[in-house]
């Protein structure tokens, strides 16, 4: 039980740095160019990664290595969405919230890739996400802002990227698959930023500081947290735990750049968090059953 409690711990601490690293990202890509930003933030996240994961590296094989690294192009489509998007958003909490659906995503787009049919609990959990949905991004009529378009765009390709991941996951260790993974996402972005963006000459010290707190604690520390927690917390208290990013980030983005949060906003973003709740409500059951026969 103690290990199961330090892997939720740090669960809870790689979603605080997740939720923190929006607002280094958006206060870093007001002097950086985007892409460069992105590139220099992940590569640098890779290498910092890299003693703790390379026996693994070296014990698996090219094959699998190739494979991380094609799956590493579709985590690069999604940052790509993800940087654009928090550059044309005002705040950062209905972003999250709208990133957050990527988990829903998942299910159709397997069924399509995969013939894998949906859960039950996918069904019930769709209508209530898409009226959150419609809650949270209607304050512009029918219609979605650039920001709220990109960021569905990134929960579309953050689905595609999970569930290509989770097909190939197991066969490499986690540390080494990620290492990889955002070495590919940074030296892509790097391409990009070289051929389409020019970096300012000079750029202000305190921009420097939000890129190290991006590369250092929202990249590097936040994947060993996770990889580390994976390793002892239950998957139920995992999913569970890892639900509370966009609420960090809302509460983030209220205090930092006054987001306003108005009660059709606030509604939409509860009934996506019950959306998820409810999605996942067959792993939460039988994980509380298991517990419960565990003290029995």
């Amino acid at each position: 039980m103690l290990a199961e409690r330090r892997g939720d711990l740090l669960i809870l601490t790689a979603t605080l740095l997740a939720s923190a690293g929006w607002l280094f990202s958006k206060e870093a890509i007001t002097a950086l160019p985007p892409a460069g930003f992105v590139g220099w933030r992940f590569l640098l996240a890779a290498v910092i990664l890299l003693p703790f994961c390379h026996r693994a590296l070296k014990a698996t094989s090219p094959a699998n290595l190739l494979k991380s690294a094609a799956i590493g192009l579709v985590m690069t489509l999604n940052l790509i969405f993800w940087i654009q998007a928090v550059m044309h958003s005002e705040g950062i909490g209905e972003g999250a919230f709208i990133m957050s659906l990527a988990m829903l995503i998942v299910p159709p787009l397997a069924w399509l890739i995969f013939r894998e049919r949906p859960a039950r609990q996918f069904w019930i959990a769709l209508p209530i996400a898409i009226s959150g949905l419609f809650l949270l991004t209607s304050g512009n009529g029918l219609s979605l802002s650039l920001g709220q378009l990109l960021f569905l765009l990134a929960s579309m390709s953050l689905a595609l990227y999970f569930c290509l991941n989770s097909r190939f996951a197991r066969r490499v260790d986690p540390m080494a698959l990620t290492c990889v993974q955002l070495a590919v996402t940074g030296v892509m972005h790097l391409f990009y930023s070289a051929a389409f963006e020019q970096w300012p000459e000079q750029v202000p010290g305190h921009i420097w500081g939000w890129f190290a707190a991006s590369v250092l604690l929202a990249t590097s520390l936040r994947f060993f947290c996770q990889s580390a927690g994976q390793k002892f917390s239950n998957v139920a208290n995992a999913a569970l735990i890892m639900m509370l990013e966009p609420v960090w980030t809302v509460l983030i983005s209220v205090f930092w750049y006054h987001e306003p949060m108005p009660l059709q906003k606030v509604l939409g973003c509860l009934l996506i968090l019950l959306a998820l709740l409810s999605f996942r409500s067959r792993a939460l059951y039988e994980w509380y059953r298991n517990r419960k026969a565990y003290k029995a």
